[in-house]
């Protein structure tokens, strides 16, 4: 097996940002509790036992925005990786999981439909990669197309690569 979760046939990465406060909190505070909650939902997707797919998380990160209006508030970004997916890749069932990241996300008031694009948000779950899988699908590109593009991706998806790191409510965020 490897060392590195990335060079797994099967992991698969998602990003999550935030930068408007929610029901848990502040950004910081959404994406610590959104944490478990989206290792449940990614376990229960890929249909494996607690304990059969190991998870990396980055260490929490304060980004400035990318794009969208002025004047928005700093970002809190992480990854994580999950290896040993073991659900086949397949259209229906990443169109399955992105429905998924999106119901978590309105569970955290993110209202897709009215809001400005790159605008602020309270919870964003990007899906990256699956594997070396690719999709282009109206709904969903993977691996993520401004993946390469985006630093407050890029930092946080290597940190994660090589260790993960808890997070607890009073560290403070990494610029």
């Amino acid at each position: 097996m490897s060392a590195s979760l990335a060079d797994q046939a099967q992991s698969l990465a998602i990003a999550l940002g935030a930068n408007l406060p929610s029901a848990a909190g502040a950004p910081r505070q959404t994406l610590i509790t959104v944490r478990p909650q989206l290792e449940q939902l990614v376990s229960g997707w890929a249909r494996v036992a607690s304990g059969e797919m190991r998870c990396s998380w980055s260490p929490l990160l304060q980004t400035a925005p990318v794009g969208g209006p002025s004047g928005q508030p700093l970002y809190c970004n992480a990854v994580v990786l999950f290896a040993g997916v073991q659900r086949s890749a397949s259209e229906a069932a990443a169109l399955e999981l992105l429905t998924e990241l999106h119901q978590l996300e309105r569970r955290f008031g993110r209202d897709r439909d009215h809001e400005l694009p790159w605008g602020p948000r309270t919870l964003d779950l990007d899906l990256l990669f699956w594997g070396e899988w690719r999709l282009d699908h109206p709904r969903l590109v993977l691996p993520h197309p401004r993946l390469h593009l985006r630093q407050f991706v890029l930092e946080p998806l290597l940190a994660a690569m090589q260790r993960s790191v808890g997070w607890c409510p009073d560290s403070d965020l990494q610029q």
